[in-house]
Formats: C-alpha cells, sequence, structure tokens
C-alpha cells in the first residue's frame, strides 16, 4: 500500500486520540445536574450540567455520547481490522480503511466545530487533522486507472448508485425542511445553543453532493465512482448506527419525539450494511 510508512504511525494515533475522547464523553464523572438557560437568542434550553459535555444542552450531550459510543464499540474495531487488511495489501482492506477514516474524519469535524468548548477541544482537532491527512493518503494510494477493472461484472452499480441518491435526497429534502421553513416565517431554527447549523452545513455541503457525485460516477463505470461509492456506502452505515444510537440515548434522557428519528436511518443503514457487503464480495 502506498505512504504505508507515513500511515502506519498516523492510523494508530488517530485511534489512541480517538479512544481517550470517546471514553471521556462517556464516563467523565464530573458530577452535577441539568439546568435551565436562556442564551442571546432568548432561546431556553436545558444544559446537561455534568460530564465532558457540561455546556451541551441535554439533546445535544446525549447525541454526543451516542456517537462516542459508536465510535468505540464499531468505529475503532472496524479502524484497527481495515488497517491490518490494507497493510497486507488487500483491495477490500484500503477501501473500508478509506471509508473508515472518512467516518473519524465526519465525526471531529463535527466535535471540533459543534461541541461546546470543553478541556480536550486540542484533541478534537488533532483527531481531525490526522484523519484528513490519513483519508487523503489512503485516497492517493488507489490505482485509478485499473480500479474498474477491479470490479466484478455483477455488481449491482444501479441499485447502489441508486442507494446515493435516495441517500442525498433524504438529507436534502431532511435539513432544507429544517431550515426553509423558519426562515420563511422570519423566525430562527431550533440551534440548540449552538451558533449556527453545523451537522446541517457538513451534510448539504459535503455528504450530499458527493452522494450524488458517486452515483452518476459508478453508473458510468468511472474509477471515482467506484471509489466514492465504496466509501460512502461504508460512511453510510457508521453514519445510521450513530445516529439510531443517539436517537436511543435521547429517548432515555427524555428528549421528546426522539425515536422518530431512528426509523429512516435504521433503514438507510440496513441498505448500506447490505450493499457495502455485496460490493466488497464484488472485488476481485
Amino acid at each position: 500500500m502506498k505512504h504505508q510508512p507515513t500511515l502506519k504511525w498516523m492510523i494508530p494515533l488517530i485511534g489512541i486520540l480517538a479512544l481517550f475522547a470517546a471514553a471521556l464523553g462517556l464516563f467523565d464523572p464530573t458530577p452535577g445536574q441539568p439546568f435551565a438557560y436562556t442564551n442571546h437568542r432568548s432561546e431556553a434550553v436545558t444544559l446537561n450540567g455534568q460530564g465532558l459535555y457540561y455546556f451541551d444542552t441535554v439533546s445535544s450531550a446525549a447525541q454526543m455520547q451516542g456517537n462516542d459510543l459508536i465510535t468505540l464499540i464499531v468505529g475503532l474495531p472496524l479502524l484497527a481490522v481495515s488497517t491490518w487488511l490494507a497493510f497486507r495489501g488487500s483491495l477490500r482492506g484500503r477501501l473500508l480503511l478509506t471509508g473508515t477514516l472518512g467516518f473519524f474524519l465526519y465525526t471531529y469535524m463535527s466535535m471540533a466545530t459543534l461541541a461546546s468548548y470543553n478541556s480536550i477541544f486540542l484533541v478534537y482537532v488533532a483527531i481531525f487533522t490526522l484523519s484528513l491527512y490519513a483519508f487523503i493518503l489512503s485516497m492517493m494510494s488507489f490505482d485509478l486507472a485499473s480500479l474498474p477493472s477491479r470490479f466484478s461484472e455483477k455488481l449491482p452499480r444501479g441499485w447502489i448508485a441508486a442507494l446515493l441518491f435516495v441517500v442525498a435526497g433524504f438529507l436534502s429534502l431532511a435539513w432544507l425542511g429544517r431550515i426553509l421553513t423558519p426562515l420563511l416565517q422570519g423566525v430562527d431554527p431550533a440551534l440548540e445553543n449552538t451558533t449556527t447549523l453545523v451537522i446541517q452545513f457538513m451534510d448539504l455541503g459535503l455528504i450530499a453532493p458527493a452522494a450524488i457525485l458517486g452515483g452518476v460516477l459508478l453508473l458510468r463505470r468511472s474509477a471515482w465512482g467506484y471509489l466514492l461509492a465504496s466509501i460512502l456506502l461504508t460512511k453510510g452505515v457508521t453514519l445510521g448506527l450513530g445516529v439510531s444510537t443517539m436517537a436511543v440515548n435521547m429517548s432515555l434522557r427524555g428528549v421528546p419525539d426522539s425515536l422518530g428519528i431512528m426509523i429512516p436511518f435504521l433503514v438507510i443503514t440496513s441498505a448500506n450494511l447490505v450493499l457495502t457487503v455485496v460490493m466488497l464480495r464484488n472485488v476481485k
């Protein structure tokens, strides 16, 4: 695998720092109780008041801890297994590794920009930076000229492209509905004590366009289509699991209507998981 010497120290460092950040997010013993707060926009919220996410809302803290759990039980094991396979020369391993690095890149970009400032802010920045450049190096390791020939003709490119279009459409409709309705009414959307809509920016600016581009290029049998589709399918599995876990944790913390968001994400997660397995099995 190209750039393996550099990735050999970057990836373990990502794993160690992510293990520390996720464990602290889940198990920080700092005591306290949730408390009411009215912010500068006159938005009445309930702050978590305990642990690492002391100044985040109860809802936001539940979501972050759900993501911490997925990082520990899915993200880190997947990072270890895919790295081992990739360093042994497996194309399947390299595809999985690139998608897994995309998960860490997305997760800690959101943590560095969305979580209220806390004592491990620099850890978030470090994980994001390492994940970004490891992701770039992993992308650069593929021989694009020969990549399409490494996939079987039996690969259901149409189904995979259709799922990517569905994910892009679902995210776009969900987030634009949340943005445009308040905008037309002349009010602010529910910001959960943040300054702006960070996740919506990331999904509308990065994930949805990449899904559309990946689907189109895959249908055209472009090498970039195969690569983007592999990455986005893996990212779709981790994203769906993360959101589903967030929804359960939010429900346990008493956030109303939180389980309603879990159903569509479970469906998308299941479809992504099935097509991820299908795509990897069709690698020659």
